[in-house]
């Protein structure tokens, strides 16, 4: 079977000294690869070296290299999203501009997708060259803290070096931090049978500083929230604040009716008693969270209702059309041997 066309994104930020090697082993790479493919460089706002050096990458090895620049910092999440939504290739691959990820693993990785039929192929970082205290020991906790929580068994989620099928990857809209739990939302349009991982390699950074840090740990735990509540909630949000509401009403319920037991019964004076207090809280939260649920789920509603097709949709325009002549994807000749 024909090779399918590659689009390759790497977000970068200050990779200054990074670029043209990368460049040079991506192309190393992909000398023997059979398909079409094409580089997008993502500046995600550097301040250093790095656009000129891609522009510099572009001149050296032509038009199938294309940088993509943002005027400011927007975070890699970001950066990923901006590649993602430029690639026209049938598969996706992502990795990061630092040289710690080995692009001669995207070949193998791309024959190992179609093989086991996957959506989405995580690398895993056999023999990580990074600080065991500052980086390894709290990725393996939370990468079992995230498999455990979200059910999705990928067993190294920080590695950027990552395949996807281009129909599923463009279903998902990265916003905030969400690329740290890609595995995780892709599984939202897709089953987690379909994602798979295999070990790659991984080298030490060579060039700059790391972006990374223990400060990651706590907004990793934030963003594992928003993810488990979307896995689980998305399409009925309605039950988990209907289900808080009915906690919270059934708590206080429970309360008033000991207080009027109390004031009935037993002749107590229960205007004064914090119970009554508390009791009025939990009452008004309860309210609180079942409106808000039946808000959700009004809003889903709609949402599906706005995105789904009411008509068959008219005939594109001659100007619409996307002609093989406009792409600009590099197919490596039989001929040229491997550099």
């Amino acid at each position: 079977m024909p090779q399918p066309s590659l689009s390759l994104v790497v977000p970068m930020y200050n990779e200054a000294g990074n670029v043209l090697p990368l460049v040079d082993a991506i192309h190393a790479a992909m000398a023997r690869y059979e398909g079409c493919w094409e580089l997008i460089l993502v500046d995600d706002g550097s301040r250093d070296a790095t656009p000129g050096e891609m522009t510099e990458a572009r001149k050296r090895y032509g038009a199938h290299v294309r940088p993509v620049h943002f005027r400011r910092n927007r975070g890699q999440t970001a950066a990923m999203q901006a590649g993602f939504d430029a690639a026209r290739g049938e598969i996706i691959a992502s990795l990061d501009g630092d040289l710690q990820n080995d692009p001669a693993d995207i070949p193998r990785m791309v024959d190992v997708l179609r093989e086991r039929d996957l959506d989405l192929l995580c690398g895993r970082r056999a023999n990580r060259q990074d600080a065991l205290l500052q980086r390894k020991l709290p990725s393996r906790i939370a990468n079992r803290l995230i498999a455990r929580v979200t059910g999705v068994k990928i067993s190294d989620y920080g590695c950027s070096l990552k395949l996807y099928r281009a129909g599923i990857i463009k279903q998902v809209r990265l916003f905030g931090e969400m690329h740290r739990l890609i595995p995780v939302w892709a599984a939202m349009v897709t089953s987690p049978s379909r994602i798979g991982e295999i070990d790659v390699a991984h080298h030490a950074r060579a060039h700059g500083e790391s972006k990374y840090g223990l400060s990651r740990t706590f907004r990793v735990l934030l963003d594992l929230l928003t993810a488990f509540f979307f896995l689980r909630y998305q399409m009925r949000p309605g039950h988990f604040f209907g289900g808080l509401g009915l906690l919270f009403g059934s708590v206080g319920g429970g309360m008033m009716t000991y207080l009027l037991w109390c004031k009935l019964a037993l002749g107590q004076d229960i205007g004064t008693r914090p119970m009554l207090f508390t009791a009025i809280l939990l009452l008004m939260f309860a309210t609180q969270f079942v409106t808000t649920g039946i808000l959700a789920e009004m809003l889903t509603r709609v949402s599906h209702q706005r995105d789904r097709p009411l008509g068959q949709a008219p005939a594109p325009d001659d100007t619409d059309a996307w002609h093989p002549a406009a792409v600009t994807l590099h197919a490596t000749p039989a001929s040229e041997p491997a550099r």
